[in-house]
């Protein structure tokens, strides 16, 4: 009697569609897309806060922009040029402009204020840095920031007298006895703290304006007080105004800093100290006193069970071709063992081996063991089984008592 062993069903497919990955992720999903609504939201808020352009520029409607005055001289029949570059400020100056002067970051080199200073017959700088006192004026230092709005002008500066006040959030200069005796003269005193407007001669005897704030030429100041007075009188001296704003390609790469000179001097100490910490605690906490000792775990884990782990791992990623590998290598180890193959043998001198065995196609076997790609999990499961066959075949050819049913029980069925 043949007995008819039933048809295998279908495996179910157990690779996670979109849906469920999308699903386990949610919450990492929600995270990404709130983060990037906040940069979004941020972006545009901060883009939205940024001032057109810099402080003090020509063409910047912002609060820190000068484009209120700007367009009042031009009203008033002065032609506002911008340097872009030191040479264009320098043009203007040799043609007779009066230049305005804010370098904002200390661009500029002692040799650059030099020429200029030299080169202009009226020069305004606003908010002057100490370098920029050092070479225009010196005697002239910095002295904080003014008590409060200024009227007490001081001074027989005509722009001055004209403004005849000032409003809050002025900055102030003192002027030393050698400056005083050089022609340099404070308007808008503050007691005895010092002025918020010094004036005097140049390097080649023109004149030199030094406002210690910028909130005269402001759109948000100017016309408080009598900040519009002043930065009228001082700007429209001449029917050429050059309006400059150093740039970083004005600098001074020579006389730029290097990194060792803008270092502290403590910081060397500080460094070589703490790799030398570093290295005694490594030594310290990393030494070994004899050889390693092999300690038993407390909990020993079956092989299959971490096979059985490793194939859900495969499952749930979706990694059939991966996992064909690890059938196909201990497939292969099984044949080369049951055929006598020396241990080096590679998969082309087992599957050679193998179709002699059993008489299969040489090409089939190949394409077993080698090249077949599972596409789909149902594909999957059948490579698996033909492996098992191919080994089952390899098996009785070798031993064919092992699973005859009549030598095993004695009997026929």
């Amino acid at each position: 009697m043949t007995v008819t062993s039933p048809a295998p069903s279908a495996a179910p497919a157990i690779t996670p569609t979109l849906r469920t990955q999308v699903r386990r992720r949610r919450a990492w999903l929600v995270i990404a897309v709130v983060l990037v609504l906040g940069a979004l939201v941020l972006l545009v808020v901060r883009g939205g806060a940024r001032a057109p352009g810099p402080a003090l520029g020509a063409d910047n409607p912002a609060p820190a922009g000068s484009k209120a005055l700007v367009e009042v001289l031009r009203a008033q029949g002065v032609t506002v040029t911008e340097a872009a570059t030191i040479d264009d400020a320098l043009d203007g100056a040799r043609r007779g402009a009066t230049v305005f002067l804010h370098d904002e970051f200390g661009l500029l080199g002692e040799e650059r204020l030099d020429e200029l200073a030299a080169t202009a017959d009226r020069l305004v700088v606003a908010q002057p840095g100490f370098a920029a006192l050092e070479r225009l004026a010196p005697g002239v230092r910095l002295a904080g920031l003014a008590s409060g709005p200024l009227d007490d002008v001081a001074c027989d500066v005509r722009a001055a007298r004209r403004a005849d006040a000032l409003s809050d959030g002025q900055r102030l200069l003192t002027v030393d006895d050698t400056a005083l005796a050089d022609g340099w003269t404070g308007c808008f005193r503050d007691g005895d703290l010092g002025y918020a407007l010094v004036s005097g001669p140049g390097t080649s005897g023109g004149e030199v304006a030094l406002v210690a704030a910028t909130t005269v030429f402001t759109n948000e100041h100017v016309d408080e007080a009598g900040n519009a007075a002043l930065a009228l009188g001082l700007l429209g001296a001449s029917d050429d105004l050059v309006w400059y704003l150093p740039s970083p390609t004005d600098a001074d790469e020579a006389a730029a800093p290097t990194i060792a000179d803008l270092t502290p001097g403590w910081v060397s100490p500080v460094m070589v100290l703490a790799i030398v910490v570093a290295i005694v605690a490594g030594v310290w906490r990393g030494r070994r006193f004899g050889p390693l000792v092999v300690e038993q775990l407390p909990v020993q884990v079956p092989a299959g069970e971490t096979s059985e782990g490793r194939a859900r791992l495969y499952a749930r990623s979706g990694a059939r071709t991966h996992a064909l590998d690890q059938l196909r290598i201990g497939t292969v180890e099984r044949l080369a063992a049951l055929l006598r193959l020396p241990r080096p043998a590679d998969v082309a001198a087992v599957a050679e081996a193998a179709v002699s065995a059993t008489g299969r196609d040489a090409a089939s076997v190949a394409r077993l063991l080698l090249s077949d790609s599972p596409a789909h999990d149902r594909a999957f499961v059948d490579l698996a089984t033909d492996l098992d066959r191919l080994e089952q075949d390899v098996r009785r050819s070798i031993r064919p008592d092992t699973d005859d049913p009549t030598r095993q029980t004695g009997r026929r069925p």
